[in-house]
């Protein structure tokens, strides 16, 4: 099984690359300030954002229905991962099913954040709900067997992908921002619900899908 270190050797060369934005860079677009918030436009485009934004601290609210936890930890600082807070994070994104724990993708953490970081921009604060992270392939064969979107060899049995949501945001205008970040797949899940579906992130190849 892939540890942490492997994650961050793989994905991204070495902890400090994590100080790299995970997009392009645009020089002209600063960030809006707290006191004068912007509306925000019809579909959120990550492209659009400058270096600043990569080099601040990363927090990611969150919360598992599952499980009923909350958390919300300071994970990257200063070009480097905190171990404990990621250890933390990988424990939120367990199979809850299973009872198993896995390390996951620090680049998926850093997906997640973005998306959040960036609609806090406009004045929408709202933790991260986790639907799914890790699965084991006994949880991950269950669901398919139920009838419930699961690939075989889903990425979710690496630690590399979530399903996950905003209350704020629909899931067309969340998957759109996550896809923009350009880090890995997205897809798209439209259910006829209060919660109104979800979206699947992971870190894999870059592709879109509906389910």
């Amino acid at each position: 099984m892939l540890t942490r270190r492997d994650f961050l050797h793989r994905g991204l060369a070495a902890a400090g690359v994590l100080s790299v934005p995970l997009v392009g860079a645009s020089k002209a677009i600063a960030a809006t300030p707290a006191t004068d918030i912007a509306p925000p436009p019809d579909l959120f485009d990550a492209q659009a954002l400058d270096i600043d934004f990569w080099l601040r601290p990363r927090i990611l609210n969150v919360t598992r229905p599952a499980s009923g936890e909350k958390a919300k930890l300071l994970y990257w600082k200063d070009g480097e991962v905190i171990d404990s807070a990621y250890q933390e994070l990988c424990h939120l994104m367990r199979d809850v099913n299973g009872k198993e724990t896995a390390p996951i993708d620090p680049k998926l953490f850093d997906t997640l954040w973005g998306a959040q970081a960036f609609i806090e921009r406009y004045g929408m604060v709202q933790p991260l709900e986790i639907l799914s992270g890790y699965r084991t392939a006994k949880s991950n064969a269950r669901l398919i067997e139920q009838g419930i979107p699961a690939a075989r060899q889903s990425l979710h049995l690496h630690g590399k992908a979530a399903d996950v949501r905003i209350a704020s945001l629909n899931p067309e205008v969340l998957g759109e921002l996550v896809r923009s970040f350009r880090q890995g797949g997205v897809g798209f899940y439209y259910r006829a619900s209060a919660s109104g579906g979800w979206i699947h992130a992971d870190t894999g190849v870059k592709r879109s899908w509906k389910g």
